[in-house]
Order: structure tokens, then sequence, then C-alpha cells
């Protein structure tokens, strides 16, 4: 019945953005799929699991804040700090009676016999329970909701690529079925996708399924927040000249102009052809060019001759 707040690490009044933080990187530390030699890790990470989804729930947030429920997302005990003696154990056990209540064992109190139904009103929160018909025993309280089965953790890896267009995605559940998820807008490696009722079962219903997103590396593409970059080669002569080149973007090559004259280091921006952002809309590729040298370098020094650049590329430096 650990506290969430201290397994997660935050404070009582931390935000949901801080909670939400907090359980992205512990999930990355701790999950089972990356700790596959540390059992322990894993029984972390189902406790920072249990831990978020009380805290991120609002309802079930305020009323741990408020001693209604326990870490465990149970029912507070309405009998706490009475002992496990029952009553007995506190009026009357001492005289050798196991359990239940004599009237004179309660004499004394007020000079007479006391009533004992207004002795169980200032154990219990008073008589309205009784002139409501309920029980006395918590004021009519309702025995706890049967509980949902276990959450189901899930990994799913993502092609760069799709990722960043948002592509549909297949992942086969734990009994054998298989679904196609859309991968929410601003996608990133970390994020979590909520599979209500994909988790064990349970008296109180299934549980759900937790599905983090683990977002492939690529071989030339570079993600740079929302923008993806590229370093794209280009030829001595098509850079003196100028040419239309084809360019890949994770959308398919589009064909890049590159205008006469520009020097390597240049960066050039294709609008819309990054990953989505929350709001809706998609980040740019940046195309860098980078001025390549060919492996057989006799056509360019005969084409050059006796010319040579008579400026200073490297004056910017100071030298």
């Amino acid at each position: 019945m650990a506290d969430p707040y201290a397994t997660l690490g935050v404070p009582r009044t931390a935000s949901e953005k801080e909670i939400k933080s907090a359980y992205r990187k512990l999930a990355k530390e701790l999950h089972p799929d990356t700790n596959k030699d540390n059992p322990a890790a894993a029984d972390k990470f189902g406790k920072v699991t249990q831990a978020y989804d009380l805290l991120s729930d609002k309802d079930k947030r305020a009323q741990y804040d408020r001693g209604e429920i326990d870490g465990d997302g149970n029912p507070a005990n309405p009998f706490a700090g009475m002992g496990g003696g029952g009553f007995g154990g506190g009026y009357g056990g001492g005289r050798g009676q196991q359990g239940g209540f004599r009237a004179e064992d309660f004499q004394g109190f007020g000079g007479g016999e006391a009533d004992l139904g207004d002795i169980f009103e200032g154990l219990f929160g008073g008589g309205g329970a009784r002139q409501r018909g309920g029980s006395p025993f918590g004021g009519g309280r309702r025995p706890p909701p049967p509980q949902k089965g276990a959450d189901i953790a899930y990994r799913l890896r993502v092609p760069f690529t799709e990722a960043a267009t948002r592509a549909d995605q297949r992942i086969t559940l734990a009994d054998g079925k298989t679904i196609d998820l859309k991968l929410p807008a601003g996608v990133e490696d970390g994020t979590q996708m909520r599979l209500k009722g994909k988790g064990e079962r349970g008296p109180g219903g299934n549980g759900d399924g937790l599905v983090t997103v683990s977002i492939d590396r690529h071989a030339y593409f570079e993600r740079d927040g929302q923008d993806v970059r590229l370093d794209l080669p280009v030829s001595v002569s098509e850079a003196v000249k100028g040419a239309k080149i084809k360019v890949p973007t994770v959308d398919g090559p589009v064909m890049l102009t590159v205008k006469p004259g520009l020097s390597g280091g240049t960066v050039m921006r294709l609008k819309g052809r990054g990953f989505s952002t929350k709001s809706g809309g998609r980040g740019d590729q940046l195309v860098t060019l980078r001025i390549t040298l060919p492996d057989d370098l006799s056509s360019l020094e005969e084409a050059l001759g006796d010319w040579s650049d008579p400026g200073n590329p490297r004056a910017s430096l100071g030298v």
C-alpha cells in the first residue's frame, strides 16, 4: 500500500504534467523489455504504472488525497484503529466474554445504565444511519466494488517514417488477437497509449492494455523536435551550376531546386515534411547541403587548369 506520490517521486502538489513526465522517465528506465535480466525492475515498473493510473485519474487522485482510498485504489478501512480483536477486545473482554456486550458492562458512564444505541452512535458517527434504516457500521457505507483485472503492458516498435506519417500500426494482444492502432498526434519515443478493456479479466471487469511506443532510428533521417534533418550530398558541378535534385523525405522523394553557387552547409527547408504536432500540424524537413568531391579528381583538375579561388573561405574564423 505504497504512497503513489512517493513511488513516482513527486510532491502532492505536482501538476498533471509533472506526474506524466515523472512516469515517462521511470517507465523508460524500468520497462521489462529493457531490463530482461532484472526481475526487480519489472516489479518496480508495475508499481510505477499502478501509481500513475491512480494519480492520472482526477477522481481517484482526489479520493486518495481525502483518505477515502488507499495507494492500491481500495476503499480505506472504516474500522482502522479499533484493534484486531473486534468489539469484545475493547469492552467486556476482560470479563471472560468472547465478543458481545452486556448492559451492565456499560454502567457507570453517566450514573445509570447506558443506552446501547447511544454508544453505537458515538462509535460510528451518529444515529442518522439508524433513523434512515441503514447500518450503524459506517452510516450505510457500501461494500467496496469488485476489483478490475490487471493491466497488461505492451511495447510497440514503430519504423521512423511510419511514426512521422502516423501510419496505422498492428499489434498482437496477449489473447492472440490483433488490432490496428492509430498513432496519436505528436507521437514520440515513450508515448503511451491506453487500450480500454484489453487487460486481464477480473470480477469488476477487464483491465486495460498499456502500449509504450518505441520509435526506431533511421539510416539517414534524424529527428529534431518535430522537424526531420537530412544531410544531402551534392556534387561540385551541382553546387556551382545549380540543379534540380531528387530528395528523400518521410513521405517519399520530392524534387528540390539547388540554386547556382550555394555553399556547403546551406540549409534548405521543406515545409510539412516532419513529424506531427499535438495541435494537428506537422514540422518541416531541414536539408543540409554537403558538397562532395568525385573519387577521380583528374577531370576536375584538368577543368580548373591554373585557376585558384582568390577568396579566403576561413576569413570568418579570423585566420
